[in-house]
């Protein structure tokens, strides 16, 4: 059923929630993991001129450490990972990758809002992801106190 999963990574404890989930899904099928991180050009463009390229430098530096935690973890597991380092709007960025890889399920989960965006109506990347990606999404809740985290 899942040969390819895509797991979308900014390096923060999301990923934390949300990789015991794919690399089960990875495991019980057999299935190759995709690690996914994405430059948000975003963050680099609102930089200054001067300070523009150490930014994204420093995001890249980010992005290859968040991808190869992915990949230590799944090598852990028992299972193939490949990553990739992306550059471009995060949501766009993560449904494209989907597509490309032929990923059957994309695994991510939510950032929770701030007041700001909740009262702005401000939509999160898995979101937007959750609304354009043209294949399964696996949204993995934020911890509720007293559940698990998807491990035995």
């Amino acid at each position: 059923m899942y040969e390819t999963l895509l797991v979308p990574t900014d390096g923060s404890e999301t990923v934390d929630r949300t990789l015991p989930h794919a690399l089960r899904l990875a495991a019980d099928h057999g299935a190759t993991v995709h690690a996914l991180y994405v430059v948000d050009q975003r963050v680099v463009k609102a930089s200054s001129d001067e300070l523009r390229e150490d930014v994204r430098t420093d995001l890249e530096r980010q992005g290859e450490a968040a991808v190869e935690a992915v990949a230590e973890r799944a090598s852990e597991a028992g299972v193939e990972c490949e990553t990739a380092v992306r550059h471009g709007t995060p949501d766009k960025e993560v449904v494209a990758h989907a597509e490309e890889t032929g990923a059957d399920v994309i695994v991510i989960g939510p950032h929770g809002k701030t007041p700001r965006k909740k009262i702005e109506g401000l939509g999160s990347v898995s979101d937007r992801v959750v609304a354009d990606a043209g294949t399964s999404v696996f949204l993995v809740k934020e911890s509720v106190e007293g559940a698990t985290d998807g491990e035995d």
